[in-house]
């Protein structure tokens, strides 16, 4: 069986580690030759290279691993690159979610003002990976999943429009695994799911077991009381805000009784509730550097100052399977059934046909191949509406350096009550990301 070549784009994240541990359990069905890890933060990609180092030396010596801040050195002879690259870091994460509170609105990483900001950011880092990739290895799939995954797919489907990218989102993934729980199976493979939406703002419509038994009156019921909790009590593991979000699910949820919905929609159907408790001075942002950060950058020197990762607590990212799964389809030719960002191009036939989408896709080879949506509701297509057009401007802004475009943006965003508030918060996000975005005008 052919061994794969793979870069990792973001080789300094704090998710690197559980990538490369997910990968290692996939050996037996995707081989991998070499693992490369690419970052322009060569000191911060440096401690995660040197842990990973000997942790492959314990467990898959036959993987060699490269880390380089070389573009060309680390995107020559690959099959795939893994994309999860964040610009700006957590600080500029951080910026994205205080500003927008200091107003009174949401302050979120992809949602609301929060979003758009790191949208602007992300643009221009995930094209330049994409050429990056089509000058070293043309013949390579991107596998994205880089945030705001709905901007940068957008900016990718307008400005690299034959570029052989995938934009995948995991969260779906997470969520479905908590369903699969409340039912009692063991993985969200045994279910088959209908879905539509847009990336972090969709439904589910329908879910079934093999046999093609609909389980959606448990899983309706179970939202409408539970959200995606076990009973109402907090999932053990799972931090405070997540836990809070899962529970709220069963608000989303009251709007549209017969579906579920995606746990982000909750910023645009709540806002005033998340603002109100939301803490200015200490945002999710700050508990991911206070916890996740430090964690793994902590064990990751411990391998190193060790010699060995013999009793390390990096663990595996559960959910990172679903991007082996898509690599396997597009290398074994799987058929393997997905949830995928795709331009829309009459999957849901009463929408926007260059929408970028979030729904089943049959893939193989060739890449995804949709399956159709239908007609959806009134209530539902005019929410995607609104936000479609929010991630068709701020990419026409970046593409046309436009002050004005991205004002609509954010002053058409569900998050935002009036256009003298996103007029304020624009300007402090301009002066927030002088180091990061083209010049308005």
């Amino acid at each position: 069986m052919k061994k794969f070549n793979i870069t990792i784009a973001g080789g300094g994240s704090t998710f690197t580690p559980g990538i490369i541990l997910m990968l290692l359990d996939y050996l037996d069905e995707f081989p991998i030759d070499t693992i490369k890890l690419y970052d322009n933060d060569g000191d911060r990609q440096k401690t995660i290279a040197d842990a990973c180092e000997i942790l492959l030396k314990e467990r898959a010596p036959e993987v060699s691993l490269l880390a380089s801040t070389n573009p060309e050195e680390a995107f020559t002879n690959v099959d795939f690159v893994m994309a999860h690259i964040r610009v700006g870091k957590y600080a500029m994460r951080e910026q994205d979610e205080k500003i927008p509170l200091k107003h009174g609105v949401v302050g979120q990483e992809t949602c609301g003002p929060g979003g758009i900001a790191y949208g602007m950011r992300s643009i221009p880092g995930v094209l330049e990976l994409v050429d990056y990739m089509e000058k070293y290895s043309p013949d390579a799939w991107m596998l994205n999943y880089s945030n705001p995954a709905a901007i940068v797919a957008e900016a990718t489907r307008k400005l690299r429009p034959n570029s052989k990218i995938l934009n995948i989102c995991d969260m779906p993934i997470g969520i479905e695994e908590l369903i699969a729980k409340s039912l009692g199976l063991s993985s969200r493979k045994e279910m088959e799911v209908n879905y539509y939406g847009l990336n972090h703002f969709g439904w589910w419509t329908d879910i079934r077991d093999k046999e093609g038994n609909s389980l959606m009156p448990q899983v309706t019921e179970h939202v409408s009381k539970y959200g995606y909790t076990m009973g109402g009590q907090d999932i053990p593991g799972e931090e405070a805000s997540w836990n809070s979000t899962f529970k709220k699910a069963k608000d989303v949820q009251a709007l549209d009784a017969a579906t579920v919905p995606n746990t982000y929609l909750k910023y645009y159907l709540y806002p005033d509730y998340e603002v109100a408790h939301s803490d200015k001075n200490h945002t999710r942002a700050n508990e991911v550097m206070e916890g996740r950060e430090k964690f793994v950058f902590g064990e990751c020197q411990a391998i190193i100052d060790k010699g060995s990762a013999e009793d390390t607590r990096l663990e595996t990212d559960d959910h990172a399977s679903y991007i082996v799964d898509l690599a396997k389809a597009i290398a074994f030719n799987t058929k393997e059934r997905m949830l995928m960002i795709v331009e829309n191009n009459g999957a849901i036939v009463n929408f926007d046909p260059t929408a970028m989408v979030e729904v089943p896709c049959i893939v193989g080879n060739n890449g995804p191949e949709k399956l159709v949506v239908g007609e959806i509701p009134r209530f539902q297509k005019s929410l995607m509406e609104q936000q479609v057009g929010v991630e068709k401007l701020v990419v026409e802004a970046f593409e046309e350096g436009s002050y004005q475009k991205l004002w609509q943006a954010i002053t058409l965003s569900k998050t935002v009550p009036s256009a003298k508030v996103a007029k304020d918060i624009l300007d402090d996000l301009i002066e927030a990301n002088k180091a990061f975005w083209p010049e308005l005008k």
